[in-house]
């Protein structure tokens, strides 16, 4: 599989480095203007190019992923060489019409609006994937590459939306907890080194006991908070600051 990332940015050089670790066999061509940016990328053994058309060119999957107001610009670039081949966009906020409208008459297999978010370079993304165009096979072939760096899941445009919100946005919701719970456990008496170890195993289990048990994270909490005991105090205490309510009014925002 021959694989173009138009853009060495922070989401496209994250997916660039996460799928060259989960698919060795896949030959992967990341871009950017500049030589220097990709210079990390050679280094792990990716193709680098600071030419969009020609990295396009020769790839079955294109994946386009710059800042969204350049999206027409790069895509209207790309039109000559996309004949045949599946496109995948990052840009979030651009309506799937404007997406397709883009490329109109350039004889894609398929077209997709991705949202993955920034654990993808290590293999743990939660990525949300709209078809704007394409067959089972290609739908298949998306799937399948993002599914090698994380979970995938199939969405309409609205849900597209609403999960972005809550994996690609969350992804530093969920770092703001760590580092809020590692400042705490400073001022406990933790060494800063020792609290943030803390913090990130103890998110890290929390997800791996849901995943494994396949139960509600109130179920599990009932399992943590003794009658009378310190955890029901201090779940308490944060839901009296307001906890859940921040959370929802962060993703709504």
């Amino acid at each position: 599989m021959n694989i173009a990332i138009i853009g060495a940015g922070n989401m496209g050089g994250a997916t660039a480095l996460g799928l060259a670790g989960a698919l060795p066999d896949a030959r992967i061509t990341v871009t950017a203007k500049h030589a220097a940016t990709l210079e990390k990328f050679t280094a792990r053994g990716l193709q680098a190019s600071c030419d969009n058309v020609a990295a396009a060119r020769g790839a079955d999957i294109v994946v386009i992923g710059v800042k969204p107001w350049l999206v027409q610009g790069v895509l209207a670039e790309l039109k000559p060489v996309l004949a045949g081949k599946v496109l995948v966009s990052f840009a979030a906020g651009i309506p799937a019409a404007d997406l397709a409208g883009f490329v109109a008459d350039c004889g894609l297999k398929g077209l997709y609006a991705v949202i993955p978010n920034l654990a993808i370079e290590v293999g743990e993304s939660m990525t949300f994937v709209h078809e704007i165009s394409g067959t089972k096979e290609t739908l298949a072939q998306v799937c399948g590459l993002f599914d090698a760096v994380g979970k995938t899941a199939v969405v309409d445009e609205k849900r597209l939306h609403a999960g972005m919100m809550l994996a690609s946005c969350g992804i530093a919701f969920a770092l703001r907890y760590a580092r809020a719970s590692a400042e705490g456990g400073v001022e406990l008496g933790l060494y800063p080194k020792e609290a943030i170890e803390a913090a990130l195993q103890t998110v890290k289990g929390a997800a791996a006991l849901l995943e494994a048990r396949g139960s509600h994270p109130e179920a599990e909490i009932d399992r943590v908070t003794t009658p009378g005991g310190v955890t029901i105090r201090g779940l308490n205490a944060m839901e009296d600051a307001g906890f859940t309510a921040a959370v929802i009014a962060g993703l709504k925002a």
